[in-house]
This record gives C-alpha cells, structure tokens and sequence, in this order.
C-alpha cells in the first residue's frame, strides 16, 4: 500500500464503516475504499456498470469524502447518481424509487465530530451484513480492484420526491401538536416539512443546519437532547416529541407531560396497535430492547411472535426481511416498517409517522397509551470505553463467568439467573424477568450495558453493580459515556 494512503482496518465494522477523518483515514484511503466498494458491487450485481445511489449528511467534510469515494466507484466502472444532502433512508428509498443497484450514503450517523464513514447495500433495503464488510476490507486493503469507466450524474430535487413519498401515504385527521427535535443535524431539512405534511402543528428545536452540533450531538439516546425536547413539550403543551439522530434513521419519543419514553417500549405501542390488523405478524427486536415483548398480552392474543435478535441496523433489517416480519424495533430507535408500511428498512421520520397514526386512531393522550404497559425499571444504554481490539474478547471473557454463575446457581441480589441469550454478547435474565445486557459496540471502542427490572428501580441497579464490577475486574475498561 502506498504511504500517502491512509485506512485503518479498524474502521470496516460489523455493518458499515467508521473512521475518524484524517486520523484513520484520509481522501487517498476514501477512494481506495471506493474503488473496493465498486468492485465487490460488480461482483455481486454481476454487471460492467451498476447504477449506485450516492447521498451524504451534513457535517463539514461529508462533501469532499463523498467526492473521494465516487471517484473511486467511478474508476472501476459504477455509475454514480448523486442526490446530494440526504438522510440514509434517503438513499435507501432512491434505490427503490429510481431502481438503482446499490447505494453508499456518507454518514457518521450519531458519532460525534471527527468522525466519518458510509453506510452501504446492494440488495434494495438492505444494507452490508458482516460477511460482506469482511469481503470489502479485504478487496479495499489488498487493493483487488477492477478497472473501469463509470460516469456520474447529479439528481436534482430528490429530497421533495422523497417528502412527498411520506406525505400521501400519511394524511392524519388528528391535529397533534409535535416538538420536532434535530440536534442541528441532517433531519431539520426534512422532518418538520414531513410531519407538517401529513397534519401536525410542529414546534422546530435545533431543526436549523450547524455542523459544529452546538449543543449536543443529534442522538435520540443522548439523556442532554431528551431532556431539552422534554422541557420544550411542557412549555409549549404539546402532544408528543420526536428527536432525530444525525442521518435520520431513528427516533426517540417524549410523552405529552415530559417523560422520555425508550424507543423499545414505543416499538412495543406500536405493534399493539398494527397487531389488531395484522394477526400473527412477527416482530423482531434486538436484544437491549424490554422483556416485556414475549409476555405481551395483546400480541399473544393476536397470535404474534416476537424474535429477539442481534443489535444493529443491518441485522434486525436483515432479519425483518428473512423472517418476512411485519416490523423491527431496535432500542437505539431504529424501526423497520415493511410493507404496505414501509419498504423494510429504518427511517427514523416513518417510525414518528407511525407514532402520530397511534395518537391518530386512539382518543388517549401518548401519556395514558405508555401508561397502560406494565411498569417497568429501566436503565438508558451506557457505553463503557473497551478498545476495538479487546473488546469482543471482554465480552468473551463475561459470557464464561456468567454461564459458571448460572451453573452453580449463585445468586445475585437474592435470584438466580434462570435464562440466558447469546445471539449477541450475553443477555442473561432471573427468575422475577429481571435482565442485564453486556455486549461489544458495533460501530465505536466501546462496550453496551443494559439492565432491566419489572419489579423495582433498586434492582435494576443492582444488575448494573453486577455488571460493572465483572467489568471493572477485567482491568480493560474505560469511562463510561453515561452512567445510572
């Protein structure tokens, strides 16, 4: 590899990529990523020139790392159609929408500044599963490219064919007062116009573009961006609010009198509600997300299966589609709607569309609706510092530990861990329905914990002194981005 390119191998991660710019990567190293993206798109389409939608977010070096990359895709013979600032579901909707055979969006989604990297598929709705991020680092760092010549061309007006999408199939005849919340970041072009356009009044915060995020990063798990939608709903009286990540594809959900509501227990509200119309559906959800799926009273009177799966984007997405499922719901916020609903892959303004129709056909404020879930403790998801390098050995590490602990029935705040789950880290949960999550992050150097407790706030915490202490005797752990 030539010395001027730069591309650190650390960033090709379980389903897209991710790099600090100009740190772990430069535009020489974005453009040989290019051009191994290209080439494992012919690959697979089979075809000299496939057609690869191109979109990115807004951060002040989105544009020039976009150039880089279509000059590499171009090299080896793709045929780029660039339809400028978007949000991922976007560019995933463009694909459908203009029959493309691949796309590449531009996007360090929540990280914060500094950070860059692309989300990509080839298949329509679906984005890279970890055996193909395994076959693109390899064609990227072993520079395996083919030659070619692509062409490029600019898409104008895309980001209303894509509004406009949303709206006509969405009309609500309730008016619902929504805080719309985009932390500065790429959804303030494109939320509050959706949400107007199929009926609410909306109350913009932070809608206006600023790359420098001044006040928070655009994440709809931050605990600083939840409380501020939360202060703005009570002031203002609104009936719901909605808080956008940096690409769009998630949401997070703020009741009408203020309380953060997590994405899991929405996810939950809303298959209640699509279940009455779509007996024995599936829904999949990942493995942070609340116990209190499997144990619905109203999705097993409709007959419907829930399936806890791996965390992440691509994954659930992927399994919504295998499975055939009605919908996916990820804790972080992502939803996956697939038809007549959606086209199968998360886009976080469709996920508040879907809310606003449960406030729509219901004569209940979104306060009442939560409220009639059983009670549960749950903790925020809190990321320990873990080095990319350690920490799938870590989690390695604690699954052995947790499975002697249930073996010989030790018991931790007087239960015994009765099941545990390991499609993706350890999930291991007690007799009450108690639960803790340990697993490696998908896309940073770091660790996710998560607990849960039906019984009371007390024990939720002590799972989460449980957890910490195993970690912390590791010797590998760092600080916490937050903790309880």
């Amino acid at each position: 590899m030539k010395t001027d390119i730069k591309i650190n191998s650390s960033g090709f991660r379980e389903y897209d990529a991710r790099w600090l710019y100009k740190k772990d990567i430069n535009l020489f190293g974005l453009e040989n990523l290019g051009k191994g993206l290209g080439t494992q798109i012919i690959k697979n389409t089979k075809k000299k020139n496939p057609r690869v939608i191109v979109g990115h977010d807004y951060r002040s070096y989105s544009e020039e790392i976009k150039s880089a990359l279509k000059k590499g895709l171009i090299s080896t013979g793709c045929n780029i159609e660039d339809i400028g600032l978007s949000l991922s579901p976007t560019v995933y909707f463009a694909q459908f929408n203009l029959n493309a055979d691949a796309v590449a969006m531009i996007t360090a989604s929540h990280n914060e500044n500094g950070w860059t990297g692309v989300k990509m598929g080839i298949k329509k709705g679906l984005t890279h599963a970890p055996e193909e991020m395994e076959e693109l680092k390899n064609i990227t760092l072993n520079e395996n490219f083919c030659e070619g010549k692509g062409n490029e061309k600019i898409i104008n007006g895309f980001q209303q064919i894509y509004k406009d999408d949303l709206i006509k199939k969405n009309k609500i005849n309730k008016k619902i007062k929504a805080v719309v919340a985009c932390g500065n970041g790429t959804a303030g072009v494109f939320a509050p116009d959706i949400l107007r356009g199929i009926g609410c009044e909306v109350i913009e915060l932070d809608c206006n573009l600023d790359y420098t995020f001044p006040k928070y990063n655009p994440n709809p798990e931050d605990l600083k961006m939840l409380h501020a939608i939360s202060q703005t709903v009570k002031d203002s009286n609104a009936d719901i609010g909605f808080g956008f990540d940096g690409d769009g594809d998630r949401v997070g959900v703020i009741d009408n009198k203020g309380n953060e509501i997590f994405s899991d227990k929405i996810g939950l509200l809303i298959a209640r509600n699509l279940s009455f119309k779509n007996k024995e559906s599936k829904f999949i959800v990942d493995v942070k997300s609340t116990g209190l799926y499997s144990k619905d009273k109203i999705l097993l009177e409709n007959k419907c299966e829930t399936i806890y799966w791996k965390t992440g984007h691509s994954h659930i997405k992927r399994k919504v589609n295998i499975e055939n499922a009605l919908a996916g719901f990820e804790k972080s916020g992502h939803f996956f709607f697939n038809q007549p609903l959606g086209y199968g892959y998360d886009d976080g303004v469709n996920s508040a569309i879907q809310v606003c129709h449960l406030l729509n056909n219901q004569n209940k404020s979104m306060n009442e609706i939560v409220n009639e879930l059983p009670k549960t403790y749950q903790t925020p998801t809190m990321a320990p510092f873990c080095k990319d390098e350690e920490k799938y050995q870590v989690v390695k590490d604690i699954v052995v530990k947790i499975n002697k602990i249930k073996e010989e029935k030790t018991k931790i705040d007087g239960q015994i861990i009765t099941e545990i789950l390991t499609v993706n880290g350890i999930r291991f949960s007690f007799e009450d329905g108690s639960w803790g999550l340990i697993r490696a992050s998908s896309n940073k150097p770091s660790l996710v914990v998560v607990t849960e407790s039906p019984t009371s706030d007390k024990r939720k915490k002590k799972i989460f002194e449980f957890i910490d202490e195993l970690l912390q005797k590791t010797g590998k752990i760092g600080e916490y981005d937050q903790k309880i």
